[in-house]
């Protein structure tokens, strides 16, 4: 039961006839007569147990869009039920409002639509309704809060895939199907073509121009396409340890992992190389094998969608193992991960030995522009002390990626909005040269 605004407004105006009339009686006799309001409200007050629901959800949305939830809401009772809906979902599901006003004679049926605009990914879940009924008089209420689960699973944005277009368009340049034409170490022959201007004419083709030969004294020069070797491996580790969990511009550093892993994956499945996605700390979180084109996709966005950050150091010594169990060739490793302080680096300084002896290794980080920014603002005696401790922190991350570089390792650094494409274009400089 809950009381209304009214039924407190009724006790306190007792307060004026009790203190006028100075009579001991009339303060009990009032709030009798209050009472047995009350119990009559009670009494013609819709049960709201007896209503039932059902829910209408999307299966799956992106992080940033804007879904429908539907609830059904249906009278089996005798009595009109008259009140206040709240459904109570998670904050994090960013529901437009989570009380609604019901009116809702017996027998019948309403449909009560709000809008969800998720601001975390994962499952966001809605536990029960609770609904308040009140009685003809609005000084009482029944209430009751009834379980009716629902869950819609929130996927990374992968805002990135703006950058695909572009990536794909020099993609199609290295496998020939453009005048521009680089063959190196790791290239295979693709075809024969007439001679355009703008080709490299170290590329012309003299026995295959001689038999094209047409007999009346007109010759046309015709070249030789290469294209990279296709079906060759990229392995995508994801450190979902405790550095992964800071934010930099408003953005977890795992859901900056992701959206390189995707654009990547997205890059590479279309230039016929196979993906496998590994999301590690000191277990395996989330793992990807064995799929290919808009599947793969797929599939790595409904893995990653629940993982959140674990605040506990990765076990870089065991991630050799792991890339061996994913694949015995040679492959593209990257390791998605945090590099800015030399010790917390240690145990990825190690480990990184073992992969490149096999693999071409890729370490991708995301740098904080507010860092670099830090460095600019010298106003006063605090900003000099941030200025000196972001410039510590730029030589740090400096010099572990200078430690890695070493140890035969590419480092790919940038903004949280930079590094995937940053890591798409390393990815086709490596496959350029005949690298992977």
């Amino acid at each position: 039961m809950a009381i209304s605004g009214w039924f407190v407004a009724l006790v306190a105006a007792g307060v004026v006839p009790t203190v006028l009339l100075d009579a001991p009686w009339f303060p009990a006799a009032w709030l009798g007569v209050l009472a047995l309001l009350l119990a009559v409200d009670l009494a013609f007050a819709g049960s709201p147990r007896l209503l039932r629901f059902e829910r209408e959800l999307p299966s799956r949305m992106r992080l940033g869009e804007t879904a429908s939830s539907v609830l059904r809401v249906s009278n089996t009772g005798r009595r009109r039920v008259r009140g206040i809906l709240r459904d109570a979902w998670t904050p994090s599901a960013g529901i437009g409002r989570s009380r609604m006003p019901l009116d809702l004679p017996p027998g019948e049926r309403r449909a009560l639509t709000t809008t969800l605009t998720p601001f975390r990914r994962g499952e966001r879940r809605a536990a029960h309704v609770t609904v308040r009924s009140f009685g003809p008089l609005r000084l009482a209420a029944r209430q009751a809060t009834i379980a009716v689960p629902g869950a819609v699973r929130v996927l990374p944005p992968f805002a990135s895939r703006r950058h695909l277009p572009s990536r794909l368009a020099r993609l199609r340049e290295l496998d020939g199907r453009t005048s521009v034409m680089i063959r190196g170490q790791g290239t295979e022959f693709d075809s024969l073509r007439e001679y355009v201007r703008g080709d490299d004419v170290r590329s012309i083709d003299w026995r295959a121009t001689a038999r094209r030969a047409d007999g009346v004294g007109t010759q046309k020069l015709m070249v030789r396409t290469w294209r990279p070797e296709r079906d060759r491996r990229v392995v995508l580790v994801v450190d979902s340890g405790r550095t992964s969990a800071a934010r930099i511009a408003d953005e977890p550093r795992l859901d900056t992992a992701f959206e390189a892993s995707l654009l990547l994956a997205a890059l590479a499945t279309r230039a016929g190389d196979r993906v496998d996605l590994v999301v590690y700390d000191r277990r395996v979180r989330g793992r990807v094998q064995g799929a290919t084109g808009a599947e793969l996709l797929s599939r790595m966005v409904d893995v990653m969608a629940p993982i959140e950050p674990e605040l506990i150091e990765p076990d870089w010594a065991a991630v050799p193992t792991l890339v061996r169990g994913v694949t015995a060739h040679r492959s593209l490793v990257v390791l998605l991960t945090s590099i800015d302080a030399p010790g917390a680096s240690r145990s990825l300084l190690a480990a990184v030995p073992q992969l490149t002896r096999t693999h071409q290794v890729v370490v991708a980080s995301p740098t904080d522009p507010a860092v670099i920014d830090a460095t600019n603002d010298r106003g006063d005696r605090h900003a000099v002390y941030r200025a000196a401790a972001a410039e510590r922190a730029l030589l740090d991350r400096e010099r572990v990626a200078a430690s890695l570089r070493r140890l035969g390792a590419e480092v790919v650094t940038g903004a949280p909005q930079d590094l995937p494409p940053a890591l798409a274009d390393r990815y086709l400089a490596l496959k350029a040269a005949g690298r992977l």
